[in-house]
């Protein structure tokens, strides 16, 4: 008998807590809804405002190579206002040059980003044009930036001894 009872406590509880979950989840959705509709006026199609353009541009010059000077390297980040873009990567030396894109979503790339080319992105986000290779720091994230070029150093900085 106690048994019984037990179990339907337990249904009852179980039952309450699905109905508290789909309560949530409308309520979710409802906001989700009211944000949306909020956006939409507030940036109505005829307003000559495309949140896809781009907006923030970002550019970190630098010598990638030892045999260059005078900063003839960069990274370009062109994102739009929610973060997504590219990052277009040219690193010259006297013979030869090479160039590099990488698609960003959200001010993140998905593959292994460079100093320069985080630093370029960080720059865009923040509003700044252009920016000297040591101007913001890299994350600490474990292999989340990677040196582009062995040997890269930052406009202007001395060469590493050696």
């Amino acid at each position: 008998m106690l048994t019984s009872i037990l179990a339907a406590i337990g249904v009852l509880v179980g039952l309450g807590g699905l109905a508290v979950g789909g309560y949530a989840l409308w309520r979710t959705r409802r906001a989700a809804d009211d944000c949306r509709a909020l956006v939409h006026r507030l940036l109505p199609e005829g307003s000559g405002v495309d949140v896809r353009a781009i907006r923030d541009v970002g550019v970190v010059r630098y010598d990638a190579l030892e045999e260059m000077s005078g900063a003839r390297s960069f990274s370009l980040a062109l994102l739009n206002a929610a973060g997504d873009g590219i990052v277009v990567t040219s690193i010259n030396g006297r013979t030869e040059s090479r160039t590099y894109a990488k698609a960003v979503q959200g001010g993140r790339a998905a593959e292994e980003l460079s100093p320069e080319e985080y630093r370029a992105i960080r720059a865009a986000r923040m509003g700044r044009q252009t920016e000297a290779a040591g101007s913001f720091p890299a994350p600490e994230e474990g292999g989340a930036v990677r040196t582009l070029v062995p040997g890269a150093r930052a406009a202007g900085a001395p060469p590493s001894p050696g």
